[in-house]
Order: structure tokens, then C-alpha cells, then sequence
């Protein structure tokens, strides 16, 4: 791709996130057309009355459908974002944003707060379930930190070890409450499958204000990335504390991810593929791989979101249906990189 494509890239793909939010803000049991959908947004913005439409209109868009829809755009762009890190930090192909097991921390403390709402202990608030999940998944952060600071280096391998030792005593956790629910353990699998159903603006406004920043700040730490993915002793002989930076970029990606989780329970495959497809376009410089990955994770997860909640004949959680898809095409991704090495 030459230098021209690559700088329109970048604005053309937003122009199609754009684009697609204002469709699929119409799509569904009630039709909107998409100029009616943007008078209600500007009107919203600019406090100016909405008239010559359905009175629903309004109710329907900026209540029900758009909270959705960005709270998908964000969860797809922060996991796209933190696969780009995880892979190049960890130096594997097969690191995604759950390699440390923040979905498995983020995952208990849903279940668990799930789990004291049905049993009545716990006080019935909307943010219950992402707060717990979000504390479950910086918790799960301290601990893998915790376990491999006797490497001080903090090594790829180190790192992905406590992830899966921790992540598999949670999933242990989640085994117990699951069965201490008894009747009620549907509550749990559902959260667990992932689901963008009844987001609201608080939703959107944590995603915000992690997922963002989040992503501006791997932005600016791209050089970095970029260096580091020669070896420690290429990045220290350059002058960068290799030690402090991939600790500082792997807590602002676990971040961004525990916000991802505590909103939409479990979707993966988003930060695993997204990742590989745009490497595979352009290259691994991480400036342009990072805001690529964002923008085509937040692409890819509205596109899902939409079709489970438009097309589907029955709502099919968001997480079973990127599984179902992203299983085989990084199967197939996967062999075809196999079959090159070994020609």
C-alpha cells in the first residue's frame, strides 16, 4: 500500500464507522431514515426542538439504539486496541486481550455480583454487575503482576503464565458459583456469552473514559512499541526503560480491557483477529496499526451487534456469534501462516 493510501486510510475508515452508526441507528422493528436520525442527534447537541417526525423518534434513538451502538463501537475498538499491545508487548501471534486473564477476573466478580442480586444480598443498581466486573478485572491485573514480579524484567513468558494460573482459578470460582445458583445460573451463562442488550449512557460514559484515553495513550507510545519489538537489549541501547514502559502499556491495556469486559461480558476473537488482518495490510509499524486496529474493531463489532440484533430471528448473544466466526477464520489464518513457513 503506498503513502497516499495510507494516509486516506485512516479518514476513510472513519467516514464508514460514521456511516454505519447513523444505518444501524435506523435499522430495526421501527424504521429510521437516516436524515430524521441525524436531525435528533444535532438536536440533542445543539438543544433545539425536533419536529415533523414521530414523537417515538427521539425516545427510540437516543435512548434505546444509540447507547447500544456506541457502547459496541468502544468494546470492539479497546479490544482491538489491546490485541495490538498484548502482541507486540508478549511477542506472540496468539496473544489477545485476555492473555492475562482479566476476562476470567472480569468474569468472576460479574458472576459473583450476579449471583448476590439473586439471592437478594446485594442492592439492585444498574451498575452492580459492570462495577464488580471491573474491580474482578483490576484485581486479576495486581495478581499477575503480583505473581511474575520476581521477574523483574517482567518476560512474555512470565506474564502468560500467571495469566493462565490465575484466569484458571477463576474459572474454578465461576464453576462454584454457577452451581451455588442453581436455578437461577441462566442469569450468569448469559452475562458470560456477552451481550450489548439494554447498554445505557452510563455504560457508554465508562467506556469513554477508559477506552479513549486508553488508546491515545498507546498512540503516543507507538515508537516505543515499535522499538521494543526488536528485544529489550535493541530498546535499552536506544535509550527506553523497557521495563517501565511495558509495564506502564500493559496496565493501560488491561484497563481498557476490564472496561470492555465489565460492559459486554465475554467477546472473543475481536482483539485476536482484528490485529492480524490490518498487520497483514500494513505492516507492523504500530502508528498506523494502532488507530487502524481501533477503527476496524469498532467496525467489525457494530457489524456484529447489528446483525444478531436486526437480522437474527432470535437475539444470539454478541459473544457466540464472534466466536463462531473468528474460530475458523483464524483457524484458516492460522494454517496458511504453517503452510509459508514451511515452503
Amino acid at each position: 500500500m503506498d503513502m497516499t493510501s495510507r494516509y486516506l486510510l485512516i479518514p476513510g475508515l472513519t467516514a464508514i464507522l460514521l456511516s454505519l452508526i447513523i444505518i444501524a441507528a435506523g435499522l430495526g422493528y421501527i424504521a429510521i431514515q437516516p436524515l430524521e436520525i441525524v436531525n435528533v442527534i444535532f438536536s440533542r447537541i445543539l438543544g433545539y426542538p425536533v419536529t415533523g417526525m414521530d414523537p417515538s423518534f427521539p425516545f427510540v434513538i437516543m435512548e434505546v439504539r444509540l447507547p447500544r451502538i456506541l457502547a459496541s463501537v468502544l468494546v470492539g475498538g479497546g479490544l482491538a486496541i489491546a490485541g495490538c499491545v498484548f502482541q507486540s508487548l508478549l511477542q506472540n501471534p496468539l496473544a489477545d486481550p485476555y492473555t492475562l486473564g482479566i476476562s476470567s477476573g472480569a468474569a468472576f466478580g460479574a458472576s459473583l455480583a450476579i449471583f448476590l442480586l439473586i439471592s437478594g444480598l446485594a442492592l439492585p443498581t444498574p451498575l452492580v454487575v459492570p462495577l464488580a466486573a471491573f474491580a474482578g478485572a483490576l484485581f486479576t491485573l495486581y495478581a499477575v503482576f503480583s505473581l511474575s514480579s520476581p521477574s523483574a524484567r517482567l518476560s512474555s513468558n512470565s506474564l502468560i503464565l500467571s495469566g493462565i494460573i490465575i484466569s484458571a482459578i477463576f474459572s474454578a470460582g465461576i464453576s462454584l458459583i454457577k452451581f451455588l445458583a442453581d436455578e437461577q445460573v441462566n442469569a450468569i451463562i448469559f452475562w458470560l456469552m456477552g451481550s450489548f442488550v439494554g447498554k445505557s449512557w452510563s455504560d457508554v460514559l465508562l467506556l469513554c473514559l477508559l477506552v479513549i484515553p486508553a488508546t491515545l495513550a498507546v498512540m503516543i507510545h507507538s515508537r516505543e512499541l515499535d522499538i521494543m519489538t526488536f528485544g529489550e537489549r535493541t530498546s535499552d541501547s536506544l535509550g527506553i526503560d523497557s521495563i517501565t514502559v511495558r509495564r506502564r502499556i500493559l496496565v493501560i491495556a488491561s484497563l481498557a480491557t476490564s472496561a470492555c469486559v465489565s460492559v459486554s461480558g465475554i467477546i472473543g476473537f475481536v482483539g485476536l483477529i482484528v490485529p492480524h488482518f490490518v498487520r497483514m495490510i500494513l505492516g507492523p509499524k504500530n502508528r498506523m496499526l494502532i488507530p487502524c486496529s481501533f477503527l476496524c474493531g469498532c467496525i467489525l463489532l457494530l457489524l456484529a451487534d447489528t446483525v444478531t440484533r436486526v437480522f437474527l430471528p432470535t437475539e444470539l448473544p454478541i459473544g457466540v456469534l464472534t466466536a463462531l466466526i473468528g474460530g475458523p477464520v483464524f483457524c484458516y489464518i492460522f494454517r496458511k501462516n504453517q503452510l509459508e513457513r514451511w515452503k
